[in-house]
């Protein structure tokens, strides 16, 4: 029996509610949930009350992540203007009901480095007003608005950190060779110096100050291949291993910010896994374990450690939120984020793990339709964005849709992909079209060999470095695949090196390190020939391409170029421009416009199921379409 579609509008829509987050005096519950109007906004409820109100009231695109301030009154949030990716901090003041632009610097970005409940009217962010090129540090007074220009950005620092007594010790830096280095200083008055430093292929990252200042909690891979969190005493530079994986990186690290101290680790080696540190909780995560049989995930905190917010991920259904009463050892549901899903015929996701042509064993993600691989199936390899990033084992909307369809999805954590220690990571530097591109045909290989896929009904789906992968499928490897879907991916490396933000400039050295670097002749050759734009004649099998007119990273420029290279070879592309968005389509009516334009096109060259589109556009949609030797 064939399970009924799954409406498009419960798996794209926006969730019913998602990101609960109690105050930090524990009187508040605050989550985000569309208005009357279908936008996202900030609501606020007092626990064990009934007086739940939208906060703010965000007119077009909706609110996307907010924070406590460490007054009782006072609510954070982080906006752009479609897309854009020029953030700005907002000011709710939750008694007057009254917002302020705390960042009013046009063109310009921020982003939060830290509040602390000792100094509870200030906030430090960095940003780039002074310079776009260069993210200096300002505190701000979140009643007044007043900004202080607190550190300036000598041209090399990429990430700032501030010790408990709020000062800024810490600058993350990134090196001409893509190496990091950690910089430290002893006060706001003293000169900076080199605390530590990796090579180009090490995670360093700083997760914060012990209490005093004397100790910085790292996530580090230096002198190790995984990732590991540790204690580094900056006096000595004696290091002390907090919790590590022979198997995968060091994932989240719970840091209980009133005292200092690191609680727990997570790794993510098929599920999450938790490495408990601090006695003190050891008790609350194996009560936790107990309540919901999906993976945790620690939100926040009361400043006074009674209640935590929790969340519980499964594959075959959305993020259900939790109440966690230290005392009592007590979880009290608060919501599914999408609880209309929650009788839905959603399918199981398998981690697994094959063998690419040179040996090497790549970790991917499997998931097939519910009625079971009985018979060859068609399939879409659905690549995640991003070189440095990975799939993980959850729901994934995009999954669910593509399994209900009639789809097996493979998600492929290829050579490239983070968690699996640096040597997986750096596999396949600057070998974007060789060796990761290779790790996908093999998936396909295997999924074949396996019985699992029906060769002749192959799709490659992705967005942004996912969607250069689709793309590069198409042009590189076209007689694997019979159509490809790209969201926001780039076409020409050397057109999106070029177009890079101006306060990329920090990370483009790891960049190039990874990829090329657009000023050497010889890495020029290299980008060009790893360039799908460069190999558009050789694409014979239909696109379907997205686009955000305000995408910062990939300009519209690049797909357009290549559809019109597309179109003076006769192929086939469906071109799908959204002017009211950036890297990614997160307005609901988007996304759902996208989604039935991308079932669509699958099921007319893959064969499988899909919901009608509602007229030439998704209601209240933004898109503007051109299609190429489209009938």
């Amino acid at each position: 029996m064939t399970d009924s579609l799954i409406a498009r509008e419960l798996l794209f829509g926006n969730a019913e509610r998602r990101s609960p987050s109690i105050s930090p005096d524990g009187r508040l519950l605050a989550w985000i949930a569309p208005d009357d109007r279908g936008i996202p906004q900030v609501w606020v409820e007092t626990i064990g009350g009934s007086d739940a109100r939208a906060v703010t009231a965000d007119s077009h695109r909706g609110v996307p992540l907010y924070l406590w301030a460490f007054d009782p009154g006072t609510l954070l949030y982080f906006q752009d203007a479609d897309g854009d990716n020029n953030f700005h901090t907002l000011a709710v003041s939750l008694a007057a009901g009254e917002v302020r632009d705390l960042t009013p610097w046009p063109k310009a970005t921020c982003t939060a480095i830290g509040l602390n409940h000792r100094f509870p009217d200030q906030i430090c962010i960095s940003a780039n007003p002074r310079d776009r090129r260069l993210m200096d540090v300002y505190r701000i007074d979140i009643h007044s608005g007043a900004a202080t220009l607190d550190t300036l950005n000598p041209g090399d620092v990429g990430f700032w950190v501030g010790d408990d007594d709020f000062v800024i010790r810490l600058a993350r830096v990134t090196g001409p060779d893509g190496a990091p280095e950690i910089r430290v200083r002893d006060d706001a008055q003293s000169p900076w110096r080199t605390m530590l430093t990796g090579t180009a292929e090490d995670v360093l990252q700083p997760l914060g100050f012990g209490k005093d200042g004397s100790v910085v909690f790292l996530r580090s891979s230096v002198g190790s291949d995984k990732a590991r969190v540790l204690v580094h005493k900056i006096a000595t530079g004696e290091q002390i291993v907090l919790a590590e994986s022979g198997v995968v990186d060091a994932d989240e690290a719970i840091i209980d910010r009133p005292r200092r101290v690191v609680q727990a680790v997570s790794f993510f080696p098929d599920r999450k896994r938790w490495t408990v540190i601090d006695p003190g909780v050891r008790d609350d995560f194996e009560a936790l374990a107990k309540v919901n049989a999906g993976d945790l995930t620690f939100i926040n905190r009361d400043l006074a450690d009674r209640t935590w917010i929790v969340s519980f991920a499964s594959d075959t259904s959305p993020k259900s939120y939790f109440a966690w009463d230290r005392a009592s050892k007590q979880a009290k549901f608060l919501f599914s984020a999408q609880p209309k899903l929650d009788d839905a015929p959603l399918a199981e996701m398998k981690p697994i793990t094959f063998r690419a042509r040179d040996g090497m064993a790549i970790h991917a993600q499997l998931t097939l339709p519910r009625r079971g691989a009985v018979e060859r199936v068609p399939m879409v390899l659905l690549v995640h964005g991003g070189d440095a990033m990975r799939d993980f084992w959850g729901f994934n909307r995009q999954v669910q849709m593509l399994a209900n369809r009639g789809y097996a999805v493979l998600q492929v954590n290829y050579r490239g992909s983070s968690g699996y220690g640096k040597k997986y990571l750096h596999a396949a530097d600057r070998e974007r079209s060789g060796d990761k591109q290779n790790d996908l045909t093999d998936a396909v290989r295997w999924a074949v060999d396996e019985g699992i896929a029906d060769p002749a009904r192959v799709a490659i789906d992705g967005f942004s470095f996912g969607g250069y992968a689709a793309l590069a499928g198409a042009a590189f490897t076209p007689d694997v695949y019979c159509c490809a879907v790209d969201l926001c991916g780039p076409s020409n490396l050397l057109v999106f090196a070029a177009n890079r933000p101006a306060y990329a400039g920090v990370s483009r050295a790891s960049w190039s390190a990874l990829v090329g670097d657009p000023d050497r002749a010889e890495d020029r050759e290299l980008l060009t020939n790893a360039s799908p734009y460069f190999s558009a004649d050789k694409i014979r099998i239909p696109l379907l391409i997205g686009q955000g007119a305000n995408d910062p990273h990939v300009k519209p420029s690049e797909p357009e170029q290549l559809v019109a290279a597309i179109e003076h070879k006769r192929g086939r592309v469906t071109y799908v421009l959204y002017p009211d968005e950036g890297h990614g389509l997160r307005r609901a009516a988007n996304r759902l416009d996208f989604a039935a334009r991308e079932e669509r096109f699958l099921a007319e060259h893959l064969g499988g199921r899909h919901e009608p589109m509602p007229g030439e556009r998704y209601p209240g949609s933004s898109a503007i379409v051109r299609e190429i030797g489209v009938a």
